[in-house]
């Protein structure tokens, strides 16, 4: 490995020069305090910015190595870092002068979530490459990737300003963000420790049979509907005395709020009194919150789905028979297959899939569910018969699914007062005051009739769907070996094969195992864009309606996953549980070199299992 003095040389001798001669930095260099890498260079200034990346030993950080012994403390601390390091790199953003993206200075954005991210990464003191011993130490090693602009002239390389970003502004910004010496330790403190208690807090909910849990004093009005933030004066939620229950945490001591049981809830009231602000909480209660937004103690059963109608989605041989029978065209939904589902059927295939991905609670709002799937009133089976009616409508296999399949469910109704009937508790949302009504509606219950229920029998899938081995169309773009252009990210593409580094469509072992099949493998190229979509190739798989996605990073990683699982998991014999099982197991044994080689790239973001199976069985190819 050269010293950072040979990189300086390197760069004065190619200043005023072409800008493709910036590509012959690439490499590792080692300065006083770390190793910076520079693993691809934009092809001019106006291009998407070079990728760099900084690693040292744990050791040296100064962090406490209790900090990120846990999965959940070292997540908090990886995203404390991350926030650290982009508020430095705010102070020098474009400080260096030039065209293009010249002096951009940048980092993944964290929002409100405190999610696992390419970003910064603390791996285990082990070797990671081969024939390399552990230069890290038993405490592990950091790793930090982002974005800079390399400067120009036009076209023509500014070395001088480049000297400045690398030998000036990114030895000060890593000093200030990485190392304790520098660090807020109490804010560094209290990360850790929220992590700890939001932690127990699930933990408990497993323990003692709960499926939610929303503290007392939590905001949970956002700002705005573009804007995560919490609402200034809202409403803080405080529980109903019937189900608040108290919790002594590690660090905040006993902390109370209200313990939602497994089982049925209904969430009811008025138009614009917060019943879907609660759910909304609820549902985003699968992820951690950093502190201040409001909803830190707000924690969901992580296996949490929202369930919604998605018309014109395609379904694969799902068995969707719980739900949808005797159809009239005779087809079979012991295996179900379309390109374009109804609302109905999209939504009967949501909440099968969703089992099979071992979901224990679903999360359902009337306003974006199909109305026919939901329920049938009594005059309607009077007009359409029985033996007319394919559907089984949810209400009929609600308590079923909870009292034979373990699934709870938690849902906003505001229309049909027929699940009232089926419901343990209703929750009444008044003006963002939540009251327990479920003795007044059990007493109302008793004066109405129920509606009649004639579901058929229940009977659960056995999930031993095979996913097809993927043949890519021809005539679909490919390159082979080393890292394409643009890393993937917002908008962004990324055509890297997993074997870049000691030539192209080489193996890579260590971390990333033997990533290629053979010398010349070609990969697909991925792009993501946004909270929208992602697309392999031509393929594009649609994500939109996947409303505990929160972050565009999740959406680049699930491209990569996804096509991981397409060229080197699904053989045409694994079925998508053992497909997702293979995935995740990857990932966190291996981390992201697994799937895109020893370039990773910032801006990639760990999804949960529950959105890996999603996409599968969104993916249309």
């Amino acid at each position: 490995m050269k010293s950072s003095e040979d990189l300086r040389a390197l760069l004065r001798s190619i200043d005023h020069k072409g800008y493709p001669a910036y590509k012959t930095l690439a490499g590792e260099w080692k300065f006083p305090k770390f190793v910076m890498g520079i693993d691809h260079v934009q092809g001019d200034p106006f291009a998407s910015p070079s990728a760099l990346h900084v690693e040292l030993p744990m050791q040296t950080t100064g962090i406490p190595e209790g900090y990120y012994q846990s999965t959940c403390t070292r997540i908090a601390v990886q995203d404390f870092l991350t926030r650290e390091l982009a508020k430095q790199f705010e102070q020098y953003n474009f400080k260096a002068k030039g065209s293009g993206k010249s002096g951009l200075l940048s980092i993944s954005h964290c929002g409100q979530e405190v999610l696992e991210r390419s970003a910064c990464e603390i791996s285990s003191g082990r070797s990671d490459r081969q024939g390399e011993s552990d230069i890290c130490g038993r405490q592990g090693r950091l790793t930090v990737r982002f974005h800079v602009g390399f400067p120009a002239f036009g076209r023509t390389i500014n070395a001088g300003e480049l000297d400045k970003i690398l030998f000036d502004f990114l030895p000060r910004c890593v000093e200030n963000s990485l190392f304790y010496a520098r660090l807020d330790k109490k804010k560094l403190e209290q990360a850790v420790f929220l992590a700890e208690d939001q932690q127990a807090v699930r933990d408990m909910l497993k323990e003692q049979g709960l499926v939610a849990f929303v503290a007392n004093g939590a905001v949970l009005p956002r700002k705005s509907g573009v804007s995560a933030l919490p609402m200034k004066d809202s409403v803080a939620f405080q529980s109903p005395a019937s189900m608040e229950r108290s919790f002594k945490l590690p660090h905040r001591g006993d902390v109370s709020g209200m313990a939602v049981p497994q089982g049925i809830t209904l969430i009811v009231g008025g138009g614009y009194h917060g019943k879907s602000t609660l759910l909304e909480a609820i549902q985003a209660g699968v992820y951690n919150h950093i502190a201040g937004d409001g909803r830190e103690l707000v924690i969901t059963d992580d296996t949490a789905v929202k369930q919604r109608a998605e018309d014109g989605r395609s379904v694969r041989n799902v068995d969707i028979s719980l739900f949808i029978n005797d159809l009239p065209n005779k087809k079979n939904t012991n295996c179900f297959t379309t390109e374009d589902a109804s609302g109905s059927t999209s939504q009967a295939a949501g909440v099968v899939e969703s089992m099979e991905a071992g979901a224990r609670l679903l999360l359902v709002d009337e306003d974006t569910s199909a109305t026919n799937f939901m329920v049938r009133d009594e005059f309607m089976k009077e007009v359409i018969s029985r033996e007319k009616e394919p559907i089984t409508p949810f209400i009929e296999r609600v308590r079923e699914m909870y009292e034979k399949a373990g699934i709870s469910t938690i849902m906003v109704a505001g229309s049909s007062g027929d699940f009232f009937h089926v419901a343990d508790r209703v929750l009444l949302m008044d003006s963002y005051h939540a009251v327990d009504i479920t003795e007044r509606v059990k007493e109302l219950c008793g004066q109405r009739p129920a509606l009649k229920l004639q579901p058929r029998e229940f009977q659960i899938p056995d999930w031993k769907r095979v996913l097809p081995a993927y043949e890519r169309a021809e005539g679909g773009q490919k390159r082979r070996g080393r890292g394409g252009e643009n890393s993937s990210g917002h908008g962004r593409e990324d055509s890297s094969g997993y074997g870049r580094g000691d030539g192209e469509g080489q193996s890579q072992r260590g971390r990333g195992g033997d990533m290629t099949r053979g010398a010349r493998h070609e990969h697909m190229k991925v792009k993501s864009s946004g909270l929208e979509e992602f697309s392999l190739d031509r393929e594009t798989i649609n994500v939109r309606y996947l409303e505990q996605l929160v972050d565009y990073e999740q959406t680049a990683g699930l491209s990569y996953l996804l096509r991981f699982a397409l060229e080197q998991v699904m053989d045409g014999r694994k079925t998508v549980q053992e497909t997702v099982q293979v995935i995740m197991q990857t990932l966190e044994q291996r981390g992201w070199e697994a799937f895109c080689g020893a370039y990773v790239p910032c801006g990639l973001a760990v999804p949960r299992e529950q959105e890996v199976y999603a996409c599968l069985n969104r993916f249309r190819g």
